[in-house]
């Protein structure tokens, strides 16, 4: 050890700190000396350490300055571990940002039917959004190809309308990573499942434009591709492949459930003619979906008035009453649309009609 110190001594005995002149006096940097083991060597070139960190009294000999340095490349190294570990956090996650929802368009296999915008639990949603100020959940788009600040839609349409209508932005996440039109409508459909929002109708038709236009060759491709069963793919097919004067029947296609097109499928495969004959006749009708139903195919419709409450913040602050000809009826306790605001009472209207629906 003390052999080595003699060494560094001796090879850095004539390396000095410069004195730096004072600001008031500038005058031209005086040449550095030649150093002493290398005569030949140019006078202008000066040959020292790093200095040590502002605040510390520098060192004067060259061991110093290396331990000086050796201690800020430390310090720094710590600094970089310390950031290493943070980042370390966020490994696989996308950051959300707040985009301009003009700037978003959607996809070709935008499975959203335009009644979609239009009922109550869009008016909910929507509801919804403007009192948070924003989606909460943000929506997944991926940047269009060859356009700057141009995004399409992955998933969540009707929130990306919300904030469009109301003219605020959207939070969403960008996928910058490769996705295919497979990817996307593979992602799409797994999002709509787990919220379980989306019509059988919408459905149906989304799986049916797929089939159409090649991006899965067969029904068994598409299901294996989704990991649903081949079972739920026939069913939303189904739906999907009714005629348009039996969908035209119904108030509404997000309506059709799979059971309602199972009987019609059926009744359409034991006598096409007849149910399309009855559906001229119903066109038009607005009838609750049992009840088009049963009179598609020839039967006497059975449908039960019943009476629903319709609950806000766990209160009862009025009642849904369907009659046995489908027609609702609505009905608010004394007290309630002065006590909630508007906002939860619509929200508490859209979740009563979807228990009728469901039922019906």
């Amino acid at each position: 050890m003390a052999s080595t110190r003699k060494r560094l001594e001796a090879l850095t005995a004539g390396l000095s700190i410069p004195e730096v002149p004072p600001a008031a006096a500038p005058s031209a940097a005086p040449a550095a000396p030649a150093h002493p083991r290398f005569p030949g060597a140019a006078a202008a070139v000066e040959t020292r350490f790093p200095l040590a960190q502002v605040g510390h009294p520098a060192p004067r000999t060259g061991p110093g300055q290396m331990l000086a340095f050796r201690g800020q490349m430390q310090a720094v190294e710590g600094e970089l571990s310390a950031l290493r570990e943070r980042l370390r956090q966020y490994d696989g996650s996308t950051p959300a940002r707040k985009l301009d929802p003009s700037t978003i368009q959607p996809t070709r296999w935008a499975n959203r039917h335009a009644a979609s915008f239009e009922n109550a639990d869009f008016a909910g949603l929507k509801a919804d959004i403007e009192q948070a100020g924003a989606n909460v959940q943000p929506i997944l788009v991926r940047p269009v190809p060859d356009q700057t600040d141009r995004y399409e839609l992955v998933f969540g349409h009707r929130r990306h309308r919300a904030c469009l209508e109301l003219g605020i932005p959207v939070l969403a996440v960008i996928w910058t990573d490769e996705l295919g039109d497979a990817e996307l409508f593979a992602a799409m459909d797994r999002e709509n499942r787990e919220r379980a929002d989306l019509s059988a109708y919408e459905q149906g038709m989304m799986y049916q434009r797929a089939l159409e236009e090649q991006l899965f060759p067969t029904q068994r491709q598409l299901a294996e591709k989704l990991g649903v069963s081949h079972t739920w793919v026939r069913k939303a097919l189904m739906v999907a492949q009714l005629p348009p004067a039996v969908v035209e029947c119904f108030r509404s296609p997000l309506e059709i459930n799979h059971r309602h097109a199972e009987q019609l499928n059926a009744g359409l495969e034991k006598d096409r003619r007849a149910v399309l004959k009855r559906a001229e006749k119903l066109r038009g009708q607005k009838l609750a979906p049992a009840v088009v139903v049963a009179r598609l195919l020839g039967l006497d419709p059975v449908l039960k008035a019943q009476k629903i409450p319709v609950q806000s913040q766990g209160k009862t602050v009025g009642s849904c009453q369907q009659a046995a000809d489908g027609g609702v009826t609505i009905s608010l306790l004394p007290g309630a649309i002065a006590d909630l605001p508007s906002e939860a009472i619509s929200v508490a209207i859209a979740d009563v009609l979807g228990k009728l629906r469901a039922q019906g």
